[in-house]
């Protein structure tokens, strides 16, 4: 999971990814990168700013200053494939040839290492990092070369290279990239398990369009909300700002990621003409109804959610259950999101420095926790024990998303089975090992209707870590193991926690 923007303007862009990048914050906080063409759209300089550490972090004014140009991209990074530690593998990445090419990339492919033996062998191609987002640009870049006629590009031979592309690549993908001297170039894979919008903008000095990973990074920064980009489908803008679009698979169906609405994106987002937030609402709704057929709704005396995605299914469940709903944690906002850090010692040690109880709000009460999923249990151990420090006198654990059975291949950190809590065991048992006193899972065939009412157009969703069916083809044990292969890699200290470099990268690229 990371988060994407790629803007074409007639003003400078760096303030405004900037901002952008703030928005989608919360979809990586490992690195992050700004690049930008100057010092206007045609210009044959790429000027690239990108370090491990949020955004507030990397970017300082004098980095701001030395990032001109009126079109440019930027992302955010969470990584679930290659060295988490390296700051060559901080997006976006370049490549040369032809023209000059900058990408950036959310999701995860499936086939990558076959793809970097093809690269090497046959289209002559040198990788440098393991990052699978740089096989993607090479096979972008080769493909784009093979259409292009001599040094013109037209959308035409774009559209053509993004057949082959798709061709080529398996698994999830949400792109933006740029190619100097030519437009902003845009797709998403055939499933559309990333999201990726279209905004624009009418200021006076002519229109820009911006696209992003979720619609509250256009929102945020002023644009207007055009669309979703369809399964399959390539945007190219071209530097007059004219936009072409055309789908580019073969076969295209629409399964968006089922955890973006549980958990990732957030609630003020639409993603795929579904809010965000009514989803949760929704499967709070159908989870109260779970709650009804476990246990006598006359046990539970007080609904608390765990924050802060399970808030809306916990306002609504509590609402369906006739009980209070109270605010029983306070989070730390200045320490990153548990499920994110990339060691399990980091995020164990992590949960008692970004959560604290509110004892008059347990003391002597039977207390139902929502969290909104559960995946390896060692966060919700921690907390329904602090829930019991606290004072209650009972401690139920509900989840507003099924069981974590399965591996996730498409970009979410959880690809080993021995992660999940939930693999190879029953209810019963998951619950012993986290030490509630009832736990109660969302159905998964219930969330997905209570999901998919808010658009009946979608050909269904991509859940594989809850069911076990991998839209994109059949993934079985041997892929999963190539696929582990293939997984971040961090550093520990002596403390479990990982190590981080502060170094900083930044270039200025001739392309012209």
């Amino acid at each position: 999971m990371c988060g994407i923007v790629g803007v074409i303007s007639k003003s400078p862009v760096n303030q405004l990814i900037y901002d952008a990048l703030l928005l989608l914050q919360h979809r990586g906080q490992d690195a992050t990168g700004i690049v930008t063409a100057g010092p206007d759209a045609r210009g044959t300089k790429f000027f690239m700013q990108k370090a491990r550490g949020m955004v507030r972090d990397v970017f300082r004014t004098r980095n701001m200053r030395a990032l001109p140009g009126t079109i440019g991209l930027g992302q955010v990074r969470y990584p679930t494939a290659g060295n988490a530690n390296s700051e060559e593998e901080a997006q976006p990445f370049y490549v040369n040839a032809p023209f000059g090419i900058v990408l950036v990339h959310n999701g995860n492919l499936t086939n990558a290492l076959a793809l970097k033996h093809e690269l090497f062998a046959f289209d002559r191609r040198h990788l440098n990092t393991e990052s699978d987002s740089e096989v993607l640009l090479n096979v972008v870049a080769h493909e784009l070369e093979q259409a292009a006629r001599e040094k013109t590009l037209d959308p035409e031979q774009v559209f053509q290279a993004m057949v082959n592309v798709h061709r080529r690549i398996q698994g999830s993908y949400a792109v933006v990239s740029l190619i100097a001297g030519h437009g902003l170039l845009a797709f998403r894979d055939p499933f559309g398990i990333r999201p990726l919008c279209i905004g624009e903008l009418d200021a006076p000095e002519g229109r820009s369009y911006m696209l992003a990973s979720e619609s509250v990074a256009l929102e945020g920064t002023g644009y207007k909300f055009l669309r979703d980009v369809e399964p399959g489908e390539a945007i190219f803008i071209d530097l007059d700002g004219k936009l072409h679009a055309r789908q580019c698979a073969l076969q295209a169906s629409h399964h968006p990621c089922m955890f973006e609405f549980v958990y990732l994106a957030r609630p003020d987002s639409v993603i795929d003409g579904i809010s965000v937030y009514q989803a949760r609402l929704n499967m709070g709704e159908t989870l109260a109804q779970r709650v009804i057929s476990t246990m006598p709704p006359s046990e539970i005396d007080v609904v608390i959610p765990i924050p802060e995605s399970s808030r809306p299914s916990a306002m609504q469940l509590a609402q369906k259950l006739g009980k209070p709903y109270r605010e029983g944690f306070v989070k730390n906002r200045y320490v990153g999101r548990t499920f994110i850090m990339p060691g399990q010692a980091v995020r164990k040690k992590s949960v008692r420095q970004k959560l604290n109880a509110i004892g008059c709000e347990f003391k002597g009460r039977r207390v139902l926790l929502v969290d909104d999923s559960i995946v390896r249990g060692t966060t919700s151990k921690e907390i329904v024990q602090m829930a019991r420090e606290a004072g209650a006198s009972k401690v139920y654990l509900a989840s507003a998303a099924p069981p974590v059975r399965y591996p996730n291949v498409y970009g979410i950190d959880m690809p080993t089975k021995d992660e999940l809590v939930a693999h190879g065991r029953t209810v019963e048992e998951i619950r012993e090992i986290i030490g509630c006193d009832a736990l109660i899972y969302q159905d998964v065939e219930a969330m997905k209707r209570a999901v998919g009412v808010l658009n009946p157009g979608l050909n269904g969703f991509e859940a594989s870590c809850f069911d076990g069916t991998y839209v994109t083809g059949v993934i079985g044990d041997a892929e999963i193991a190539e696929l582990n292969s293939q997984r971040v890699k961090t550093g520990e200290d002596e403390d479990g926690g990982s190590s981080r470099s502060r170094l900083a990268l930044q270039t200025t690229v001739e392309v012209g």
